[in-house]
């Protein structure tokens, strides 16, 4: 379908105006008209047209105002007396000017051609202009590599849903803070987000933390509690490390999924319930089905829509970025003066494969601020000299553990990585992951960390 250009003629006699309009509209021109120059103004939009033709003496104001007042080429008509003026006129930026009375293949001819050179012009303008800024990122997140901004569009795009989403990513990559800016978009944004870490609840209180307890389920359950699913009732609920769930919490959660309703440990009656599910993990869940570790409808019910966070070694210039963010954020929350990054330092930032992701950024830079004795951060303070293992100290220096080590073999001699693998495969028959964690001296969730990083696989339970 051709579009038709539009015109405005502005012309005082009546007979000229409509002799002008009918022979335009039968070359195809949409044409409206005035009888002034306020008429022009006050009635029309002149930016809408494609060409403005006004005589150049009429009642009020001249014509040539109409071209400071539109970005629409302005055709002067005028009589032969007064051709000086329509000279004028064109310095005073009209596009062009034609004498009255004119020959209509003229006029026809000098429209076609203003609106061809206009439309040209607009092309050649379009094709100079500035590309359009990339989307802003969303709350609390920085980034502008590509696969940044595509999982910006995405965060934006399903936080306007209700639908469950799954955040896959290394340990460190931010799947919660991608979380949040989910629910910060969202409308559920008035209602404050429930965060449950998976893997930092011992197994035997999961099922309580999650869905709550009635008094006397359980030794110890003195009173009545609400679980963490019905605190987040008309908010979003978090799960990070979702794969960590016990298959007995994981059928638990897929009712809450099915019916919106929970109940809670030792309770006979339902409630329901308006949670929106985010789950996060850096596990492969299908394998953990096909492991019989996770359950398949669980993981369909919850697999909607998968966000994938890149990890910071693949995010480019960003690295650089975020630095310079979390070191201006890191110098405010400490009191620090404001600190900058020598040279060396913003080049080990760039070179480093960062492992631990935007974490061991953060752990990094908040280590040298607190030892920066200058207002310039050296490469030496973020110590990420990767060639220089750290070494254990005796045992007896970190916990009241027992060693377990070979005689020939003192602890010294170990690093932190042959020491750990050693002593969860010698104690992991006899320990569950909670006593494990606390002869270790570390966190439940740093012991299930570690394990994923160094693939020690947590020993499956006999049936």
């Amino acid at each position: 379908m051709t579009v038709q250009n539009k015109v405005l003629v502005v012309e005082d006699e009546q007979v000229i105006r409509t002799a002008l309009k009918r022979l335009l509209e039968r070359h195809d021109y949409l044409v409206e008209e005035a009888a002034s120059v306020k008429e022009a103004q006050e009635q029309h939009n002149m930016d809408d047209f494609d060409v403005v033709i006004s005589d150049l003496r009429l009642p009020g104001a001249p014509g040539t105002d109409l071209i400071k007042a539109t970005k629409t080429p302005v055709l002067i008509m005028t009589s032969y007396s007064s051709l000086r003026s329509a000279i004028d006129s064109m310095k005073m930026g009209a596009v062009d000017y034609i004498s009255k009375p004119f020959e209509h293949e003229e006029m026809i001819e000098t429209v076609a051609r203003i609106v061809k050179e206009s439309a040209h012009r607009k092309a050649e303008a379009d094709k100079h202009k500035p590309a359009p800024p990339p989307e802003p990122p969303v709350p609390g997140m920085i980034g502008s590599c590509p696969q940044m901004m595509e999982l910006f569009r995405r965060i934006r795009k399903v936080a306007q849903t209700s639908s469950t989403v799954l955040i896959n990513g290394e340990s460190g990559t931010g799947k919660e803070l991608v979380a949040r800016a989910i629910h910060q978009l969202s409308d559920r944004h008035e209602a404050e987000m429930i965060s449950v870490n998976c893997a930092a609840i011992p197994e035997n209180l999961i099922e309580s933390e999650l869905f709550g307890h009635e008094k006397g389920a359980f030794t110890g359950a003195t009173v009545t509690r609400t679980g963490l699913v019905e605190a987040a009732h008309g908010s979003t609920l978090f799960l990070d490390e979702i794969g960590e769930l016990p298959l007995e919490a994981q059928a638990r959660l897929l009712r809450v999924l099915q019916e919106n309703e929970i109940r809670k440990v030792g309770s006979v009656q339902s409630k329901k319930v308006d949670v929106r599910l985010v789950a996060a993990t850096h596990r492969d869940l299908k394998q953990l089905v096909i492991d019989g570790d996770f359950r398949e409808d669980l993981y369909y019910r919850i697999n909607v829509m998968t966000l994938v966070i890149p990890p910071l070694n693949e995010r480019g210039n960003d690295i650089l970025e975020l630095a310079d963010a979390i070191l201006e954020r890191t110098c405010k929350r400490l009191k620090s003066p404001m600190l900058k990054f020598s040279s060396e330092a913003t080049q080990a930032i760039a070179s480093y494969p960062w492992p631990g992701n935007v974490r061991e950024l953060e752990n990094a830079i908040e280590r040298a601020v607190v030892l920066a004795e200058s207002e310039e951060i050296g490469a030496e303070l973020l110590a990420i000299d990767t060639s220089l293992k750290p070494q254990l100290r005796p045992i007896n220096e970190r916990s009241s553990a027992g060693s377990s080590l070979p005689q020939d073999e003192s602890a010294e001699e170990l690093s932190l990585e042959d020491y750990f693998q050693r002593f969860v495969l010698e104690h992991q028959d006899q320990m569950n992951e909670t006593q494990l964690a606390r002869k270790l001296g570390i966190s439940r969730k740093c012991l299930w960390e570690r394990r994923q990083r160094f693939g020690l696989p947590r020993k499956k339970k006999q049936a």
